[in-house]
């Protein structure tokens, strides 16, 4: 009697359209739009303007998505932009996205996240996180562990573990947690607008006279200005294409796809553009410019209609924020990882998918593993904003991926097609040049740190492909 082999078990199509609008949904929403107004009115100067920029940077990202809706919908595979990637442009490119969105951006913005929520935390409990922190000497290095960062680590594997259950349960977290932010955000809106006593003449103001605390003098007005308060708005935008890397396991990936990136742009475009009307309609650009950066714009306002009550509220909604979008990240990027080492350029234990819930488990581990890392050390900070650029390289790479398939895979069954093409793309392609040219402008010390970055995956990249070469030739 012949004993009958199986398969080795494979990811699982068990997130719904809710699900995957909630992913994007979340990853987007995070502190981004109760933190970035006040900058950006000091970038920009007038209420009006600022919403201008908000308006514009989600015109922006909702153009990404049309492209990214038929390259997914076409190619609904575990990877997202990996997968373009490397079809389009080869493995090199493919390696370098995936290496810098695991090594830095998306593990980098995981353990900024998980920091938040401890900060937040810390604020909701009056400060009671500052008291406690346990040191050690080992081998004469000095060891000092604050409580704020034992939560954020916490906080890191509570999440970890939670997305090693079954997608479909991952995915009804990122509901429920959607759900909240989209309840509460909308809510302060509408507070705002209920009761408080403000103006809308606001809107038609200048930030003149405001104190700008911590904004350079080079980012205020003009085109640089300009520049930075997209740069602010496209931050909170961030996370628009974040269900790109769970397409495998997309149920109807034809339908959902597409309907997961429009939706969740119009949704969070919506909420965050009510978000500043509320803003400037109870404070005057000069009040909001003025803020303190250790506040944020949501709790002033807030303060106007709720009173003390209002820091403590805004930390818990901040809290709720950050844990949805970090949970979202962890979700959708552990797939980047699980993808690269499936075709042999990553670790090949990163590749296996657990038999009892059908999800990468150790790509998971191993992503919480880094970001942890990162969190111990505190340099997440200068890492994700050193690739910025890179991201949005690598976001333009992959819309002018449509372009490459559109050429050489002209048959291709395309159950999407994207909207305006060739136009609206080309002028994404061109607002992203703006972009990284601005950024090398602006801040040429962080490119640079973000360019190394990239490229020190380049060893990496040439030892796993050899490692793929010498594994065909026998």
């Amino acid at each position: 009697m012949t004993r009958q082999l199986r398969s080795p078990p494979d990811l699982r199509r068990g997130l719904g359209l809710w699900s995957a609008i909630s992913v994007n949904v979340a990853n987007m929403i995070g502190a981004g739009v109760f933190l970035k107004t006040r900058v950006m009115t000091c970038n920009v100067g007038s209420a009006s303007m600022v919403l201008f920029v908000w308006v514009a940077a989600g015109l922006l990202s909702l153009a990404g998505t049309f492209s990214y809706a038929e390259v997914s919908a076409m190619i609904p595979e575990a990877g997202g932009d990996y997968v373009f990637l490397r079809r389009a442009y080869g493995k090199l490119i493919g390696f370098l996205y995936g290496w810098t969105f695991f090594a830095v951006a998306r593990t980098g913005a995981q353990a900024a996240l998980a920091v938040g929520f401890a900060i937040f935390l810390n604020v909701a409990l009056a400060g009671a996180l500052d008291q406690s922190s346990w040191s050690a000497d080992s081998f004469g290095v000095h060891l000092r562990l604050s409580a704020l960062t034992l939560v954020a680590l916490v906080t890191l594997w509570a999440v970890a573990l939670i997305n090693c259950r079954p997608v479909h349960t991952g995915g009804r977290a990122a509901v429920l947690m959607t759900l909240i932010k989209v309840l509460f955000l909308a809510g302060l809106g509408l507070g705002a607008f209920i009761l408080s006593t403000g103006h809308w003449e606001h809107l038609t103001e200048v930030a003149s006279g405001a104190t700008c605390e911590g904004v350079a003098s080079t980012a205020r007005g003009g085109i640089a200005g300009f520049g930075a308060a997209m740069l602010g708005a496209l931050w909170a935008y961030d996370g628009w294409n974040n269900v790109a890397p769970l397409a495998g396991e997309i149920k109807n990936p034809d339908r959902n796809l597409p309907r997961a990136f429009f939706g969740g742009m119009i949704v969070v475009g919506a909420l965050y553009l009510l978000a500043n009307l509320a803003y400037f309609y109870v404070m005057t650009p000069t009040q909001i410019g003025s803020i303190s950066p250790a506040s944020s714009v949501a709790t002033e306002v807030a303060h106007y209609f709720l009173g003390p009550m209002a820091t403590r509220l805004i930390a818990v909604a901040l809290m709720i924020s950050s844990l949805g979008a970090l949970h979202a990240s962890v979700l959708a990027n552990s797939r980047i990882p699980f993808a690269m080492a499936r075709e042999g350029l990553f670790f090949k234990s990163l590749a296996r998918v657990s038999p009892n819930t059908h999800v990468p488990t150790r790509a998971i581990m191993a992503q919480a593993a880094w970001a942890s890392v990162l969190a111990l050390t505190g340099s997440y900070d200068t890492l994700t904003d050193s690739v910025i650029f890179a991201s949005w390289l690598f976001y333009g790479l992959s819309v002018a991926s449509l372009f490459v398939f559109r050429q050489t895979m002209p048959d291709a069954h395309r159950p999407h097609r994207a909207f305006g093409y060739p136009i609206v793309p080309a002028l994404f392609l061109l607002a992203t040049v703006g972009l990284i040219f601005n950024t090398f402008i602006a801040t040429p010390r962080l490119a640079l740190i973000g360019l190394l970055a990239m490229l020190a995956g380049l060893p990496f990249y040439l030892f796993w492909s050899r490692s793929v070469k010498s594994a065909v030739s026998h």
